[in-house]
């Protein structure tokens, strides 16, 4: 029900990937991906302001002086900057009471030039998080948080959630870009929080998946990710996943992302992701780097969840996240149910 895309155009690039010999999993490039997405949006933001008259509107709310949040929110102004996007930004000191903040939520809920209200996490310890992202209506939901479009996500058939959680959709697009099919594979996904393991785990059931989500309390976690055909590690542990728990020819999508020692380098440290890549690549078939794999995603699906909600505004139709729902012959689409 969710998520087949239409007829891709023509000027679309084919999947970006790589491998430097045939004895080692093909790089999924979700750098290159992020860039093409960005692309194929800026050029339905021109057709809508043409043909519609509707900029989408970016709203961005910032508090304290956190470094990476604040890199976080450069990254996303920048991108929707690119993009041609109408921002606003709010800009609040770490000192800011729960209800202040939300009073700023509720300027941005009124301000027609606005589609998207993203609330940058994690807030002070002295303010509700909960409280300040329900504060959000569900239609201007960026993130796709709320419980009506998190509620929606989950259901079969019924309406579809006007967003989508911008990392578990960008991980359906960079396993869509592979040209697998997926339907009836086993798909694992490793961590359960509502921001990536849950979502996701709905996302691969939709695409026909059968799915197992594994988490801290999980028995015999390497026996369920060496069933994996798909595996979707978001634990949050450095090099958790080793490459003897891989299966042979699985796709393999990195969400992790976490500091280790390297004597090496300048900061003393390198990124590395949930899984052993080095090892894992070995054995896999198709396998996220990190850095550039999903992370890039992450703000193109912001993105595309900002000009899908000024287009539901509109009275327009959403642009779809799914293809086909096995992923292959995925320029056909085949309507939207979820019913069967």
């Amino acid at each position: 029900r969710l998520l087949r895309a239409p007829r891709a155009p023509p000027s679309i690039a084919p999947p970006r990937m790589s491998s430097t010999t045939t004895d080692e999993a093909k790089i999924i490039d979700g750098k290159a991906v992020a860039k093409e997405i960005r692309a194929e949006i800026k050029k339905q933001v021109e057709e809508l302001k043409k043909e519609h008259n509707i900029l989408p509107g970016l709203a961005t709310i910032l508090v304290g002086e956190r470094t990476d949040s604040a890199t976080y929110v450069k990254f996303k102004k920048r991108a929707a900057k690119e993009v041609g996007f109408h921002s606003v930004d709010v800009k609040l000191p770490e000192t800011v009471s729960e209800e202040e903040l939300i009073a700023e939520v509720k300027k941005c809920i009124d301000d027609k030039a606005v589609h998207g209200i993203l609330v940058q996490l994690p807030l002070p310890k002295h303010i509700n998080e909960d409280k300040v992202l329900a504060s959000i209506p569900h239609n201007k939901d960026v993130d796709g948080f709320t419980a009506q479009n998190i509620g929606n996500l989950c259901l079969r058939g019924g309406e579809p959630p006007l967003a989508v959680p911008c990392t578990p959709a960008g991980c359906v697009e960079l396993i869509q870009r592979t040209g697998v099919d997926v339907k009836g594979m086993d798909a694992v996904v490793v961590g359960r929080s509502n921001i990536v393991g849950m979502p996701m785990a709905h996302l691969l059931r939709s695409m026909d998946c059968t799915v197992t989500v594994c988490h801290s309390r999980t028995k015999a976690i390497k026996a369920h990710v060496q069933r994996a055909d798909i595996l979707v590690a978001a634990i949050g542990k450095a090099e958790f996943i080793k490459g003897d728990w891989i299966k042979p020819g699985a796709i393999v999508i990195d969400v992790g992302i976490n500091d280790k020692e390297d004597k090496t380098k300048k900061r003393g440290y390198r990124l590395v992701g949930d899984v052993d890549f080095t090892a894992a690549r070995k054995v896999a078939a198709h396998i996220t780097p990190v850095p550039g794999g999903v992370g890039p995603m992450t703000i193109a699906m912001l993105l595309r969840n900002t000009l899908n909600l000024a287009r539901h505004e509109a009275g327009l139709g959403r642009l779809l996240l799914r293809r086909d729902r096995g992923c292959k012959d995925a320029a056909e689409g085949q309507g939207e149910s979820g019913k069967e």
